[in-house]
């Protein structure tokens, strides 16, 4: 039916469960059953100027997230649960806490949106001093620090550097606390913005990253800065952003640029 590669695996996966955990008859005789292979994808690329028409149609906190999506090479949800302590505005730097691969890593805060940053963070000072007043202004915890500390859910470094509007109530503890903003709502934003641009790319929040990548590497930096800041294990990850800079395939000019200067028939 020419599915997916990741739908061929998953009914692989389900028929072998189905025979050898629940009706305890494993397919034995097939040998190694080979596995789908799907494509190798080039990440879509924006040029700066699409990027700056598509952060020009955020507004507000999606505005925010976007402008730290493309100025310091963060996923979406690396961005959306930042702590207030994670942020050096004086050093200019932001500090990944448990990213992808349980690493922490640090990355660049770009000079334009510190002031912006700045202010932000003051807003939700204030909001958190309202909580505080209501009997609320709490945060979850990773692990278990909630119990090795047990006021630190309440204090100022640990909240959300992107709140939620709402607060829930914690059935577990009692205590009333907000949620990081959530992901769709930035999704729907960037979306939108994507749309109103007029660009014909396809492009997402992610697309944001793949963007500060490349035009790293189109700025001259080293290919190993670009993959500390990335948080890639291996450099053979950052390398594929090699292949999408904008200078041809590889860097190669095309023949038909020599013959420019040719008379057409």
């Amino acid at each position: 039916r020419r599915v997916a590669a990741s739908t061929q695996a998953q009914a692989l996966a389900a028929l072998c469960c189905l025979y050898r955990d629940v009706l305890d008859r494993p397919v034995e005789g097939l040998g190694s059953i080979p596995r789908p292979r799907g494509p190798v994808r080039l990440p879509v690329v924006l040029t700066p100027e699409e990027v700056r028409q598509v952060l020009a149609r955020l507004r507000g906190t999606a505005r925010m997230v976007g402008d730290l999506l493309y100025g310091s090479g963060l996923r979406l949800m690396e961005c959306l649960t930042l702590r207030v302590k994670d942020v050096d505005l004086e050093r200019g730097e932001l500090r990944l806490r448990r990213a992808k691969g349980a690493k922490d890593r640090v990355t660049v805060l770009a000079r334009t949106a510190r002031d912006p940053l700045r202010d932000h963070l003051e807003r939700v000072h204030e909001l958190h001093g309202s909580d505080l007043a209501e009997g609320a202004g709490w945060v979850e915890l990773p692990g278990a620090l909630g119990r090795k500390y047990p006021n630190a859910g309440r204090s100022w470094p640990w909240q959300w550097v992107f709140p939620a509007r709402r607060r829930y109530l914690d059935r577990e503890t009692g205590q009333r606390r907000r949620h990081h903003l959530h992901e769709s709502a930035v999704q729907r934003a960037m979306a939108e913005a994507v749309r109103a641009s007029g660009i014909g790319k396809r492009a997402t929040c992610h697309t944001l990253r793949h963007s500060f990548a490349t035009h790293l590497l189109e700025a001259g930096y080293d290919i190993r800065t670009v993959q500390e800041l990335l948080g890639h294990r291996d450099v053979s990850t950052t390398m594929i952003y090699t292949h999408v800079l904008n200078r041809g395939g590889m860097g190669v000019e095309s023949p038909a640029d020599l013959l420019a200067g040719s008379p057409r028939r």
